[in-house]
């Protein structure tokens, strides 16, 4: 079983990525925010914008860069193109490679988007006794595209994707109230209860991540997730981008409670 390391820095973290480690984040530097990946060259950028504008609960936007920036202000001194433990390029709609590192594919076209990510709520969520059944197996997050279509923006369309936690009944009210308060990070569920209400047929088989096994007791629960543009890639079809790879994420040095709504 996978041990990820809580208590290690968001530094610390990126270094071990950048040296080649690859694994989903979930975990890592615990209290600290984690955030999606999109690159998109520059004109694709507002559409890309205005997607996320129209979607904020898939895609709540942390920071975007200038073409062909690499560096953010929630992770000073990272790479955006080395420390992250593993990305997708993308080619006309569809994942051609997922590398540990896209130097070399990087052009100075791209403009970058930072969006929130799921696993950073998880810490409030271990703190409040709400089991994260993937971290305790060793696996990445399930997730799964859904039957709801987003808002489209300009050329960008396609599907909600949702990640999921098994979540034992007694404590799905608090799961909803704690995230509920972090909006920039996905917020609350957007449902609770029988998959089939998101045309999803099997929980067993994820579009993304790992299948994650349920307690006796336990209801599903799916947030909005930010692999979903990567679903509008695959539906939109720009001929490049550059995204992380499902789980595995930029770990920023911003604190989880700075994007909590009190």
């Amino acid at each position: 079983m996978r041990t990820p390391p809580h208590a290690t820095t968001p530094a610390a973290a990126r270094a071990a990525f950048r040296a080649g480690r690859a694994e989903p984040t979930a975990g890592w530097a615990d209290g600290h925010t984690q955030a999606n990946l999109i690159a998109v060259p520059a004109d694709w950028a507002y559409d890309v914008l205005l997607f996320a504008q129209r979607n904020p609960r898939p895609c709540p936007v942390l920071d975007v860069t200038e073409p062909g920036g690499v560096t953010t202000p929630l992770a000073p001194g990272a790479d955006l193109r080395t420390d992250l433990p593993r990305y997708r390029v993308w080619r006309d709609g569809r994942p051609v490679a997922e590398p540990t590192d896209v130097a070399d594919v990087w052009r100075d076209d791209l403009v970058a988007f930072l969006i929130g990510c799921s696993f950073t709520f998880e810490g409030a969520l271990r703190a409040a006794g709400v089991p994260l059944r993937h971290v305790e197996q060793g696996r990445n997050v399930a997730m799964y595209v859904t039957n709801r279509q987003c808002r489209p923006a300009g050329r960008l369309r396609g599907p909600l994707v949702v990640s999921m936690r098994p979540v034992p009944a007694g404590l799905v009210e608090t799961a909803h109230r704690l995230t509920a308060l972090m909006p920039a990070v996905h917020g609350a569920p957007v449902h609770a209860g029988d998959p089939a209400e998101l045309g999803i047929a099997d929980l067993a088989r994820p579009d993304f991540g790992d299948p994650c096994a349920a307690l006796d007791g336990d209801v599903p629960v799916f947030w909005a997730c930010g692999v979903t543009p990567q679903a509008a890639l695959a539906a939109s079809a720009p001929p490049f981008a550059i995204t992380h790879a499902p789980g595995h994420m930029l770990v920023t040095d911003v604190r989880d409670e700075e994007y909590r709504v009190l």
